[in-house]
């Protein structure tokens, strides 16, 4: 067990040098990153301007240039806690229920009688009948609409509650559905916060669902929350309505079947549209900023070919009308339609500058969030606290391992410093496999590797006192030495395996900072066994090839 065949020593010392050498780039942070920044933006299709370029030739091309990515304690950033206001998709879905309730209860108007949609609460939609003693087939019409909830959670019920209420039908969500729709919405509002965050360019963020309502979304090197917020903090839902009317004064009613919505370049002026959108922001495919005829920054878009047959439907039957393009809300441009748009592409002018067409066509591509958001708590996390954190973790990593350093020295002699060779590789090997799977390192991170430190003796330290037993009883140094490694394997693998485990457990039971712990230590603990018993015993099996010693002190 002493003696290493060639191949062994070449994997060995291989390992070694594309761990350390995957680590070396994180002793030129700053250069490397922004060496990163600048191919990433070229690649995008960026100019490269002589800043760029500098930047670019930072850093050879031809070296590792993967880092370790700082958490938002140590690099500073933006963080929100946002609460999902799931309410107001009940209201979308009550909407977009109206035409198929509108064209079910036509089916049967001979007996019916006339039909008008009724105010109601936001998750209800009533419709009051004329003929009363015709409600059993209204009922009956209208619950052939109902479909069933196909999700986990939907127990096998229908989507819709059906009742009447005198001469009037009122439909609602049943509860298997609420559960099943907050459950969708969830899950879509992470989803497109994530796409949102990643397509702008950041680090590593961390966008996460808390408790049944709540997304927690933390972004480090963001500069304010604020930022964040311009980013993520808008629905970016885009609709396209018929107008019929404008109007100056806002307690305008618009009517059950329509909205009134203020112009967002003409103050006080707002516009009366038919509630039922003909496209919706869902259709698009693509959204790229670009510059109308008259040179001004706009957005093009494209919609998918169901949108795209909608919207050139109506352009073909609405010549000469004008419609809204509405987003979140606001009627950012209601142009008239003055010929058929085929292709299902256009494009949305307005008083945008540049950078406000660019999020915006970000905000579309990544799709809509399905509801809006209440942000419960927000933060920003400056880079200076973030400097504060990296330098007490550097002063704690560097006292623990200094203190180790010379216990082991002076406990085990040679061996001992053999051991700390080994000890400095396994902390190179450790920054090397976190640069390689692109983790972020946060402050429970910097402890971990601070308890790996600890921690990484203890396999030396089990092999060194076998040693010690062995030397009282067995012939000759080199079969001490091989005797301590063989008996002493059982033992560090039981240790550590179960280590491991916890650390396992932590990573896949934990979030964040836990989540951050546990990578560390895991990865810690996997490169200081490698390190204990491959490392460092190849370089005693060397020395003592070299020297033949009689007798060995440990």
């Amino acid at each position: 067990m002493l003696q290493f065949p060639l191949w062994q020593r070449l994997l060995i010392v291989t390992v070694c040098v594309l761990g350390l050498g995957a680590a070396f780039p994180n002793l030129f942070y700053d250069r490397v990153e922004r060496h990163n920044d600048a191919v990433l933006l070229v690649e995008r299709g960026m100019p490269e301007t002589p800043l760029l370029a500098a930047d670019k030739a930072g850093w050879p091309s031809w070296m590792p240039s993967a880092l370790v990515n700082l958490g938002l304690d140590l690099r500073g950033g933006a963080h929100l806690l946002a609460e999902v206001e799931v309410e107001g998709v009940y209201a979308a879905r009550m909407d977009a229920l109206w035409p198929d309730v509108r064209d079910a209860l036509r089916d049967v108007r001979d007996r019916v009688g006339a039909i008008r949609r009724i105010d109601s609460g936001p998750d209800e939609l009533r419709v009051r009948i004329s003929e009363p003693d015709g409600m059993a087939a209204a009922l009956q019409a209208v619950r052939a609409l109902s479909r069933p909830v196909t999700a986990l959670t939907g127990g096998g019920g229908g989507d819709l509650d059906i009742r009447a209420e005198g001469d009037v039908v009122v439909l609602s969500l049943s509860a298997a559905e609420r559960a099943a729709s907050n459950e969708r919405t969830m899950q879509q509002s992470v989803e497109i916060i994530r796409r949102r965050v990643d397509e702008a360019g950041t680090r590593e963020p961390t966008i996460q669902r808390q408790g049944e309502r709540r997304i927690l979304i933390q972004v480090p090197g963001l500069g304010s929350a604020d930022e964040l917020k311009a980013l993520i903090g808008t629905t970016a839902r885009l609709t396209f309505h018929p107008v019929l009317g404008r109007t100056e004064d806002a307690n305008t009613a618009p009517g059950p079947t329509n909205l009134l919505i203020p112009s967002m370049d003409e103050s006080g002026m707002y516009y009366i549209v038919e509630r039922s959108p003909v496209v919706s922001g869902e259709d698009l495919v693509d959204a790229q900023p670009s510059f109308d005829q008259n040179g001004m920054p706009a957005v093009n878009f494209r919609f998918n070919p169901a949108g795209g047959r909608r919207f050139g439907r109506y352009t073909a039957e609405n010549i000469g009308s004008p419609f809204a393009i509405v987003l979140d809300n606001e009627v950012i441009s209601a142009p008239v339609i003055r010929d058929h748009i085929p292709g299902g592409s256009g494009i949305i002018t307005g008083r945008f500058s540049v950078e406000e067409t660019t999020q915006l066509a970000v905000l579309l591509r990544s799709g809509a969030l399905p509801a809006e958001m209440t942000f419960l708590e927000e933060r920003t996390i400056g880079p200076e606290l973030g400097q504060d954190s990296i330098e007490a973790g550097q002063i704690a990593a560097i006292v623990a391992f200094a203190l180790v350093l010379a216990f082991i020295w002076a406990s085990y002699g040679l061996f001992g410093l053999f051991a700390n060779i080994a000890l400095m590789v396994n902390i190179g090997l450790i920054f090397g496999v976190l640069s390689l799977i692109g983790a972020t390192l946060t402050l429970p991170g910097i402890a971990g590797i601070v308890l790996t430190i600890g921690m990484a003796v203890d396999a030396n330290v089990l092999v060194f006192e076998r040693i010690r037993e062995e030397l009282k009883t067995a012939k000759g140094p080199a079969r001490a030495i091989e005797l301590g490694y063989q008996k002493a394997l059982s033992a560090i693998l039981d240790a550590n395996i179960t280590t491991f485990i916890a650390a396992v457990i932590l990573f896949a039971m934990g979030s964040g900072p836990v989540r951050g712990f546990a990578v560390t230590l895991g990865i810690g603990i996997v490169t200081s066994v490698f390190t204990a018993f491959y490392i460092t015993r190849l370089m005693i099996s060397v020395w003592f090839s070299a020297r033949r010693p009689r007798t060995v002190t440990v």
